[in-house]
């Protein structure tokens, strides 16, 4: 089979709104290396945006899943229950920050989440309007999209959105917003256009994913608790990208010295398997009634028990100081290229969440035809790169925490190369 074979049966059967990158097809995968069907090999710094933190088919997660597989595969949860997602409840509830009784549910995808974080909220203060922020990613369904604030291509022509959600500047210098800025237009927003009192919650991303890997200054989070203390508005922590030692901590919200009443999470949870979660405080949790949260494959009992193997493996080997590491030795160089790539404008993140940000350096403009052409000549020699950000001029670096230091080190070769040959 060839992979232009596949990509026009692709285009002949499947809907162009699903939007590929990539024109090969995986064949096989092991931690941090994908081939495709002709053979040819790539590293993967995209991670299935974020999902493989411990790597692709970590024998643990294998294991696991097989342990499982040979029991029982599918029971739903609600009507028969079983240890598993119980374990990984206690276990989550254990791990998440904030010094409080906490309870956990479990549903599939990282949207369904945020959802059910929403209807959540909203029912332990019966209040109806939502607050996100510009520049926010929170899914795709029709809820998600709207606290989504990005219009093309996720909110154009699916109107009309969900109703009662508002949007304010999330700190961003990059795009002109100082710290001092986003404090007074959240202000402003509750002082004109929606009534605190009316509030359920705020939802913020500590870490922007699809908006740029923008992180939230500590003093913004802490105003943010601040604020939603003084009004009993409910603050939720999209953790579903930043979580499971993406930021070189379990959870992001550790580095802030604040917690969020709710937290989301997803993607690498179960290390590939499908599955997210919310943790927030028990009396939050409990709000809803029987019957008022799940979904046929929520906390399905093979992505569970990969789950429980994530959070060993995570533990066991030292993941998170080991992804610090490497976001650091990647960071350096990025910025040591700054000299002779002088349309790098910034380099940041936390841990192994690490972009690099394009402009002009004399009028500042994006430069995102820049990045389109550093991903070609980095997939070409075989390393996979994610772009981000509203303009598409940030390249997101997404590697398994699992990735052997000379496959990296090979990897930083293809990209500074790319970088350079591109100017």
């Amino acid at each position: 089979m060839k992979n232009a074979t596949l990509v026009e049966r692709k285009n002949a059967a499947t809907p162009r709104g699903v939007g590929v990158m990539c024109e090969f097809y995986a064949d096989r995968a092991e931690n941090a290396e994908i081939w495709d069907i002709e053979g040819k090999r790539y590293i993967d710094f995209a991670s299935g945006i974020a999902v493989c933190n411990t790597g692709h088919r970590h024998p643990r997660l294998v294991a696991a899943i097989e342990e499982q597989l040979a029991r029982f595969i599918h029971t739903a949860y609600q009507v028969v229950p079983y240890e598993s997602y119980v374990e990984l409840a206690e276990k989550i509830n254990a791990l998440v920050p904030g010094d409080f009784p906490k309870k956990t549910a479990f549903f599939t995808t990282g949207v369904e989440a945020v959802e059910n974080a929403i209807k959540i909220a909203r029912y332990a203060t019966q209040r109806p309007h939502i607050i996100s922020f510009n520049h926010a990613f929170h899914g795709r369904t029709l809820l998600g999209i709207t606290l989504t604030a990005k219009v093309n291509p996720y909110k154009k022509g699916f109107g009309p959105l969900a109703p009662n959600v508002y949007h304010s500047p999330f700190p961003n210098e990059q795009q002109g917003v100082s710290l001092d800025d986003a404090k007074r237009q959240l202000k402003s927003l509750l002082a004109v256009s929606v009534d605190p009192q009316q509030v359920a919650a705020i939802i913020i991303e500590p870490v922007q994913g699809e908006g740029g890997f923008n992180v939230c200054p500590p003093e913004f989070m802490t105003f943010l608790r601040e604020l939603c203390d003084e009004h009993g508005i409910l603050l939720i922590a999209d953790e579903v990208q930043t979580g499971f030692g993406r930021t070189g901590k379990l959870f992001a919200m550790e580095h802030y010295g604040v917690a969020a009443d709710i937290t989301t999470m997803a993607k690498s949870l179960a290390g590939g398997m499908p599955l997210s979660g919310i943790c927030g405080r028990s009396d939050i949790l409990d709000a809803p009634l029987p019957g008022g949260l799940g979904g046929t494959y929520a906390g399905h009992p093979l992505a569970t028990a990969s789950a429980l193997a994530v959070i060993e493996v995570m533990q066991e080997e030292n993941l998170l100081e080991k992804g610090s590491k490497l976001g650091d030795k990647l960071q350096a160089m990025l910025n040591e290229l700054r000299a002779e790539v002088p349309v790098i404008s910034d380099v940041r993140g936390l841990g192994a969440m690490v972009a690099v940000e394009f402009r002009c350096p004399k009028t500042g403009a994006p430069q995102s035809d820049f990045v389109k052409k550093v991903q070609q000549d980095a997939l070409a020699k075989g390393l996979i790169l994610l772009s981000c950000g509203p303009d598409a001029n940030v390249i997101r670096f997404l590697f398994p925490l699992t990735i052997g230091e000379e496959l990296f080190d090979e990897a930083l070769g293809i990209l500074r190369d790319a970088l350079l040959a591109n100017q």
